[in-house]
């Protein structure tokens, strides 16, 4: 087998395969590997205040700098989850977020062929939206060698961008092309190569622990409160006045 095949994609061995367990036992190993994704956000406690802070002194200094999201397959999509809550969560501008998916919005829905693996769209998509030194652009990637994302972040990095990688592998080659690194270290998977498993776990952890801070620290956040959330229907307008009663 290949040395440079990443964790991610090795077999779990610290139990019997998952298939040939009860379905109980399995529950059990899944809840296990779920929790420890959490302590493996913990131990990168350090480099997610640095990615934080970085992020908050740039937005500051730029106001017109964007949000920008970059994945592919389930890393995009948990991307896009955590950028599409912050206007109604913190009514963060929507001309200050955007993404770049591999395929597209379509790639949201289904699997496209190649596109993770097209250098030229990662390019022309970078080009597109106008990457430049006011933005803040954040890069998820299981393997940490996902051609597109690593294409649009060493692009981003050469236009000055804010570059934050997040990788599940320590020697993922995102981290080159980035300013910010983040090592999201959760090696096998139970079910081998599948990293929507606990990778995507993580990656989720870190990216809601990033915005909500991040968020914060803008001023969106009041007495534990999101007082400044978007109320766009009847439970969240009985929330706005709940929450106005409070602070």
């Amino acid at each position: 087998m290949p040395k440079d095949i990443p964790k991610t994609e090795l077999l779990y061995q610290k139990s019997k395969p998952i298939d040939h367990l009860s379905v109980f036992d399995g529950i059990s190993l899944m809840i296990k590997e779920q929790k420890n994704a959490a302590l493996i956000v913990k131990k990168s406690s350090e480099s997610i205040e640095n990615a934080i802070n970085s992020m908050y002194e740039h937005l500051i200094s730029n106001k017109q700098g964007r949000l920008i999201y970059v994945g592919a397959g389930t890393s995009g999509r948990i991307g896009v989850q955590d950028g599409v809550e912050l206007f109604p969560t913190f009514h963060w501008p929507k001309d200050r977020l955007d993404f770049i998916i591999a395929g597209g919005k379509r790639a949201l829905l289904e699997a496209v062929e190649d596109a993770e693996d097209s250098i030229i769209n990662a390019k022309r998509a970078t080009e597109k939206l106008l990457v430049n030194s006011d933005d803040v652009v954040i890069g998820l990637a299981a393997s940490g060698n996902t051609p597109f994302t690593c294409t649009v972040m060493e692009e981003a990095t050469k236009k000055n961008a804010l570059t934050i990688a997040i990788s599940n592998n320590p020697k993922g080659r995102i981290l080159k092309n980035s300013k910010i690194k983040i090592v999201l270290d959760t090696r096998e998977e139970v079910i081998a190569g599948s990293t929507r498993l606990k990778a995507g776990t993580a990656q989720k952890i870190c990216l809601n622990v990033i915005s909500s801070l991040l968020m914060t620290k803008m001023g969106k956040v009041k007495n534990g409160y999101m007082y400044s959330m978007v109320p766009t229907n009847n439970k969240l307008r009985n929330r706005k006045i709940l929450i106005d009663t409070k602070i």
